[in-house]
């Protein structure tokens, strides 16, 4: 991985902070790139990251580690779904959750 992100924390072909997802058995799931911590509970964590808003679902999940400074988010419990959530609809007048849930 240091041949491609060479200094660490930026990719020299574009600005913004690297984005990797790494999972350790369906247990535990360091995410890098994280804006922001959107909402969570034991079900459910919703991330803003470089890459769009991310979904972690699952049952007993907790957070282990928060750095903000750095975008770096660990959770644990078990696993069940990891996915981006994508905008297609243009409305940005309208609250994230009501277009989740359309």
């Amino acid at each position: 991985m240091e041949n491609i992100y060479p200094n660490g924390s930026l990719n020299k072909n574009r600005s913004e902070p690297n984005h990797d997802i790494i999972m350790k058995g369906r247990k535990k799931v360091e995410i890098t790139g994280v804006k922001h911590v959107e909402s969570f509970d034991h079900e459910e964590f919703l991330l803003e990251t470089v890459m769009g808003f991310l979904a972690i679902r699952g049952s007993h999940l907790k957070m282990q580690n928060l750095n903000v400074e750095q975008g770096v988010v660990v959770i644990e419990g078990h696993i069940f779904d990891l996915s981006y959530i994508e905008d297609h609809s243009g409305d940005h007048g309208k609250g994230f959750f009501s277009k989740l849930f359309k």
